[in-house]
């Protein structure tokens, strides 16, 4: 890390994280090693308290018996034939597997990164944040299974310091005008983003200065970095901006589709219409306007800011950013949350529409004492659409076509329990059977779907993270199965 020149005061605390990152980054790779349908693991053998990976050759690699859902377990050293290795990426080098030297080189950014991250933490108890990117900018290690969870490869140093939300930086945004004419844009842009017959699309500055070269950048306005970090909430105030980062932050390139602007305004007409069969159990945050010059690497979505649906006293708060609080550590808060959470999902899921209701798109609203109230989706750019479903619910199907857009059970399933089970409540709950205890609770207080008897006794799919780096030339989503938390199937 070229620390000493940017922030040399972050030294020491630097080298002292190091050791806690190396075995967070290990730990989410064992886990990806023992559950993921890799191609070169032949086999598995569990012992009471160990894990060994028969792999292709007639090698051995041996672990202590991983957890699927812990969050607060490190795995220190696994041995490999024998031979101790503490660091991820070492581990994947000597694999030797198909595309292991590229993703050992993202295991050692994703670990420098989160040794940084961990650095800039200020120390002491600090005061419960005020705002919803305060608390967002909490969340200081990343995806909690992933292990590129702090992988930034194209950031520098500097960079990270500069734009990263657990940094707390304020960054400024620029504006690149764009002829109306030469422009796609959804819903209703604003005139403080127009200039005369231009548009003016907010642009992070790193792609200002990495991607848009030769492009003319306007002064724009100061804003708060999101978990997204390509996602920002205006200083000043109003809706969030969804910028174009491209660059590959975690496992995806962070560009803003055509399609994605195309159906912006149709996706949350439609999805906030669908709210009213919640009981104002769940509020959707309406895209507001969208804008795209054509290209991918220039487009912005301005997006209602969560904050909208909280009333007096009230907070609301990414589920990501309360996963290791005390708040969440309480089995009576877990139990409540997971009890509206299924029931609200499983019900959108039973109408037609799968969520990815992962910690990070998916927020809660707190009551002043912080008990669970209702929730808060954001960002419908991944979601799924069942034409069937909601025709058999007599509910009008949006006129979409295109990924967003299939019947097919498997995929609206896995969408939804991968994202929600697997992600939001698991990572909440942090281990196997606080999970467990989740899960039934809250599939007690849902309706007895068919997906909701799916969740209770199928194995559980989650998206195989590791294997998809190390398929780059396979297009989507790839998954595994991790066995039944409530241990039916």
């Amino acid at each position: 890390m070229a620390l000493a020149g940017v922030r040399p005061g972050l030294g020491a605390a630097y080298e002292a994280s190091l050791d806690g990152a190396r075995s967070a980054v290990l730990t989410r790779l064992w886990r990806a090693l023992a559950f993921e349908p890799l191609p070169w693991v032949a086999g598995r053998e569990q012992g009471p308290d160990s894990l060994t990976l028969l792999l292709a050759g007639g090698r051995r690699l041996e672990g202590p018996r991983p957890d699927p859902y812990a969050t607060g377990s490190r795995v220190t050293e696994v041995l490999l034939d024998g031979r101790p290795y503490r660091q991820a990426a070492r581990l994947v080098q000597a694999l030797r597997v198909p595309h292991g030297a590229a993703f050992a080189a993202e295991l050692d950014d994703s670990t420098a990164s989160l040794a940084l991250s961990r650095a800039g933490q200020p120390g002491g108890r600090r005061p419960e944040p005020s705002a919803g990117w305060e608390w967002e900018q909490r969340v200081v290690d990343g995806h909690p299974y992933h292990p590129n969870c702090r992988s930034r490869p194209g950031f520098t140093v500097a960079e990270q310091l500069a734009y990263a939300p657990e940094h707390r930086p304020l960054v400024e945004l620029g504006l690149v005008p764009v002829r109306a004419a030469e422009c796609l844009v959804a819903g209703e842009w604003p005139e403080h983003l127009r200039d005369g017959d231009r548009i003016l699309v907010p642009v992070h500055p790193w792609q200002a200065e990495h991607v848009l070269k030769g492009e003319e950048v306007l002064p724009g306005f100061a804003a708060h970095p999101l978990m997204a970090l390509r996602t920002l909430a205006p200083a000043a105030g109003g809706p969030h901006v969804k910028t174009a980062l491209s660059t590959r932050l975690t496992s995806s390139v962070r560009d803003i589709s055509a399609y994605s602007v195309e159906t912006a305004a149709v996706v949350s007409a439609f999805a906030h219409a669908l709210t009213e069969r919640l009981d104002g159990r769940l509020h959707i945050t309406r895209t507001l306007g969208a804008a795209t010059a054509y290209s991918p690497d220039l487009a912005a979505v301005l997006r209602e800011p969560p904050e909208a649906y909280a009333g007096p006293g009230e907070r609301v708060v990414s589920v990501a950013a309360l996963a290791g609080t005390e708040l969440a550590g309480s089995a009576a808060w877990r139990a409540a949350f997971a009890r509206l959470a299924l029931s609200v999902c499983l019900r959108v899921l039973d109408l037609g529409v799968a969520l990815e209701a992962h910690g990070q798109n998916l927020l809660v609203v707190l009551a002043p004492d912080g008990s669970p109230l209702r929730l808060v989706y954001r960002d419908l750019a991944d979601i799924r659409i069942s034409p069937a479903r909601l025709a058999r619910h007599g509910l009008p199907v949006p006129p979409l076509s295109g990924r967003l857009v299939t019947d097919d059970e498997t995929v609206l399933r896995r969408k939804l329990f991968g994202s929600l089970a697997a992600g939001a409540l698991a990572s909440t709950a942090g281990s196997a059977g606080a999970f467990a205890d989740c899960l039934a609770t809250g599939l007690d207080a849902a309706e007895p779907t068919a997906d909701a008897a799916a969740l209770r006794s199928g194995p559980l799919p989650v998206k195989a993270l590791t294997l998809m780096r190390l398929s780059p030339g396979v297009p989507g989503d790839q998954w595994a199965e991790l066995p039944p938390p409530l241990g039916g199937g």
